[in-house]
């Protein structure tokens, strides 16, 4: 059944949805750009998304706050969620510096023991029987898991080098792609 007086059901109203071209080109280019800056100043980078992180936490929490009026099923989850939200954001506001090596240091370590973890089940896979190629991810997880652990500035610096490098190739996949729209 075809709604005719909002055009839902027709191919015309696809048409509408779709983005421009010029748009996907616009964001294709932006991507490229911040990624280059990624490239060239790296700790500002990092910084800069920590700070964003804290804004992202701060909202969450009054977020959470306000759902504490609005919807009175699990009121304790939002009432914690809600404090730790604003706690969070609000440190990591004040002190920019400190939270951009503390949290991607952090997020290191806990990646790397879960390498770690990974690894190790992979290991016991391999020698039950499933293969070498899983026995061999099992040891590649370790290390990874080990390097991690052992120097998390440098995969924190590292974070902000692949996010640099998937904005540039994400970029250019846009603006390729927005050549090959219609209009």
């Amino acid at each position: 059944m075809v709604n005719t007086q909002f055009g839902a059901g027709t191919y015309e109203s696809g048409a509408a949805l779709a983005p421009s071209r010029w748009l996907v080109l616009l964001l294709g280019v932006i991507a490229v750009i911040f990624g280059v800056l990624f490239f060239i100043y790296p700790i500002l980078t990092l910084e800069i998304l920590v700070m964003f992180l804290g804004l992202y936490w701060l909202f969450n929490g009054i977020v959470a706050f306000i759902g504490l009026f609005t919807d009175k099923t699990g009121r304790g989850w939002k009432l914690l969620v809600g404090i730790l939200g604003v706690l969070a954001g609000v440190l990591v506001l004040a002190y920019p510096l400190y939270s951009a090596i503390l949290i991607p240091t952090v997020f290191a370590v806990i990646i790397g023991v879960e390498g770690l973890i990974i690894g190790a089940v992979y290991m016991v896979q391999g020698f039950s029987g499933a293969g070498w190629g899983t026995g061999i991810l099992g040891i590649l997880s370790i290390i990874f898991g080990l390097v991690l652990i052992a120097n998390p500035l440098v995969a924190a610096v590292g974070l902000v080098l692949l996010l640099a490098g998937l904005a540039i190739v994400g970029g250019i996949a846009a603006i390729v792609v927005s050549f090959r729209l219609p209009g």
